[in-house]
């Protein structure tokens, strides 16, 4: 009989748990409160928006179960209290840990009071355009809950995430999700075949789901590779321009060269020239001068002629 009051009192004291408004502004107080067994400590946690304790309190039932405590004076926001959806839970120490969860709104303006209570859970995909077969690249994934990250494990809150192969297969990431930090992920994707791939990813918080998706283009080869021989080319090319300039300032030196050795054979032209003429003078001179001779020579030879013709008629007279 003891044990069955026993279990009569716990379940007829269960904890409840009630807060005095569901959305609230800068400056108002947060009270909680609800019902308990008499005198039993209970544990009284705020929880922001990215999951994080904001606030952690500790207070005792009076000996007729009842509670009321107010949790926090809503500061200014700041990035510790940021507006968003909260979670204020209730941990009952004696009955068994049991707890009770409760969400509200921290607004600019309390008036609102029409705002869903459901959380906005955002998620971000971010991936390369494109990208080579066999060739590692990673996929980043950012989710947010009311303009907050989000923490938790990978694969409770993108357990659903997946990749639509270009062949129309569908592949499962939520064992390959990583952590970078709270509230970022990462997933790194070796492509096998040649196409689109479709990342998928979804996101859960507290029961809010939310998706997104991103596209990447899988090629031979990518863009990197390509960017390579081009830069490849452009170095050939460098070479290529250096070699015709140096070639343009031999050539331009030929150049001097040639116009020297014009000037040297125009000279020597010139000197032959003028050699020619000379010799063409002595040439004149010595027809002269052989004219003199002649002049000169003749008379000579005609005294000779008429000293020989007079020997022989002295001779013909003495036989």
């Amino acid at each position: 009989m003891i044990v069955i009051a026993s279990n009569f009192l716990t379940e007829a004291f269960a904890l409840q748990l009630s807060t005095d408004r569901d959305v609230y502004s800068r400056g108002q107080p947060l009270l909680v409160y609800g019902q308990a067994l008499p005198d039993e400590p209970l544990i009284i946690r705020l929880f922001a928006p990215d999951g994080t304790i904001a606030q952690f309190n500790q207070i005792n039932a009076d000996d007729t179960g009842a509670f009321s405590h107010i949790l926090i004076k809503w500061p200014n926001a700041t990035s510790n209290f940021s507006f968003g959806t909260y979670s204020v839970e209730a941990i009952a120490t004696k009955e068994q840990g049991i707890s009770k969860t409760i969400d509200v709104k921290f607004l600019a303006n309390s008036s609102l009071i029409q705002v869903p209570q459901q959380p906005i859970v955002l998620v971000s995909v971010f991936a390369p355009q494109s990208a080579a077969i066999n060739q590692t690249f990673r996929v980043f994934i950012q989710v947010t809950s009311d303009g907050l990250l989000v923490a938790g494990n990978p694969s409770i809150v993108l357990g659903s995430s997946h990749v639509h192969m270009p062949d129309g297969s569908v592949v499962n990431l939520s064992d390959s999700i990583k952590t970078l930090h709270q509230g970022l992920f990462y997933v790194d994707f070796t492509p096998t075949q040649e196409g689109t791939y479709i990342f998928h990813m979804t996101a859960n918080s507290k029961g809010t789901f939310a998706n997104g998706s991103v596209a990447t283009l899988v090629l031979k080869q990518n863009i990197e590779g390509i960017s390579n021989q081009i830069l490849q080319l452009n170095t050939v090319l460098d070479t290529t321009s250096q070699d015709l300039d140096k070639l343009k300032s031999e050539i331009k030196g030929f150049g001097t060269v040639l116009n020297s050795s014009q000037q040297s054979i125009a000279q020597a032209n010139q000197n032959l020239n003028a050699s020619v003429t000379k010799m063409s003078e002595s040439v004149t001179n010595i027809d002269q001068a052989s004219t003199q001779l002649n002049s000169l020579f003749l008379p000579v030879v005609a005294l000779i002629a008429i000293i020989i013709a007079l020997q022989i008629t002295i001779l013909a007279r003495r036989r």
